[in-house]
């Protein structure tokens, strides 16, 4: 084990599966945080636990919110159907405040356990209608948790990372690829059927896809079908 201690946002998709790669590549024993929080594509929460696994955390979490209470996304409502293609403005796949939950979970997790460091797989190219994904919305939360913390009250300086928000989906790939992540492990799907193979025509989905063909990479995805 090393000094260095980070909680990382992992969903079981491409992108947290390759910041916990990239986490474990700069040292840091890594805390995976995950969230069951009445998701649409809940069978990602499976693959998490693979991810984690495989990739050799410390400890593995996931903490149940009910956001289904609230609805508002095509993720957390079944009268919201999930889209086939990406539109102008916000998708209707963002879920209402759920990066700020879900960093605020993160957030205390650390305190406890003495962590300075939180890494989560934003991406501001590939989703850059999430207005959580931003980079000003990031640098207003850390500023926050260390205004709201006792840890960051005496002199600890947390940080969050975010070390995918300005690469392409094929960028996100390429660097996996090279730290040895098994794809084939994730799932990205917006709405899996009840064996958890992707469907192949969501959004994520086709983003997915087009960064493994742009990134020369095999698809090892699970498609239906």
């Amino acid at each position: 084990m090393s000094n260095k201690k980070a909680v990382v946002l992992v969903s079981g998709g491409l992108d947290s599966a390759t910041i916990l790669a990239m986490a474990r590549e700069q040292g840091f024993d890594c805390y995976a945080l995950s969230f069951d929080y009445g998701q649409r594509h809940r069978c990602e929460l499976e693959a998490s636990a693979e991810v984690a696994k495989t990739l050799g955390v410390l400890e593995h979490r996931i903490l149940q919110l009910d956001l289904r209470q609230f609805g508002g996304s095509a993720l957390t409502d079944d009268t919201i159907d999930v889209p086939q293609s990406l539109g102008d403005g916000i998708p209707v796949t963002y879920v209402p405040a759920r990066n700020t939950i879900f960093l605020s979970m993160a957030m205390a997790w650390a305190e406890v356990l003495g962590a300075l460091d939180i890494f989560v797989g934003v991406n501001a190219v590939d989703y850059s209608g999430y207005p959580d994904c931003r980079q000003e919305y990031i640098e207003a939360f850390e500023k926050m948790a260390n205004l709201a913390t006792k840890s960051g009250v005496e002199g600890n300086h947390l940080s969050i990372h975010t070390p995918l928000i300005d690469l392409t989906k094929a960028d996100i790939i390429r660097q996996g690829t090279r730290l040895g992540v098994d794809y084939g492990k994730t799932l990205s799907c917006y709405n899996p059927d009840e064996r958890g193979l992707a469907c192949g025509v969501c959004d994520s989905c086709r983003l997915r896809a087009a960064g493994f063909v742009t990134a020369g990479v095999a698809d090892p995805t699970h498609y239906q079908g």
